[in-house]
């Protein structure tokens, strides 16, 4: 029974090989090394042509685009029209809230050609009570 399984071992009697039960040939490992570094060397020098490839189209883009449409060159440094975004909201609001709070709450001239001036809130509302609302004459008070 053990020579049967001898012969099905690699390298037993029933195979052709010479000289024992292991193989004698070695992996060329400079061979793999010298492949892998031109493996290398190749994906490095396909990426840089690609870069310098993107580079030649930008440029001629950039060019083609000052040729075909002059005002475009400016246009980087062009701020777009009033009200633009908001860096602060917060403050801006607070800005806001204090100027209203200011005007509503100071005497001083609206028109200053056409007398009208503007009061207080508070000082509205008490001259609303001492005097009243205005009252409208119309056609219901006639037949009253």
């Amino acid at each position: 029974m053990a020579h049967a399984h001898e012969s099905t071992i690699a390298g037993g009697p029933g195979h052709d090989q010479p000289g024992g039960g292991h193989q004698n040939d070695n992996v060329d490992v400079r061979a793999i090394f010298t492949f892998c570094l031109g493996l290398l060397v190749t994906a490095i020098l396909v990426n840089g042509m690609i870069w310098l490839l993107f580079q030649y189209f930008a440029s001629r883009e950039s060019m083609r685009l000052s040729r075909e449409y002059p005002l475009a060159a400016g246009q980087e440094t062009r701020v777009p029209p009033e009200p633009r975004l908001q860096t602060n909201p917060r403050g801006d609001l607070q800005e806001l809230r204090a100027h209203e709070d200011t005007v509503l709450g100071t005497y001083g001239w609206v028109d200053k050609s056409t007398g009208v001036v503007r009061i207080p809130i508070d000082a509205a509302l008490k001259l609303t009570l001492q005097r009243g609302l205005p009252a409208r004459s119309g056609p219901g008070d006639a037949q009253k």
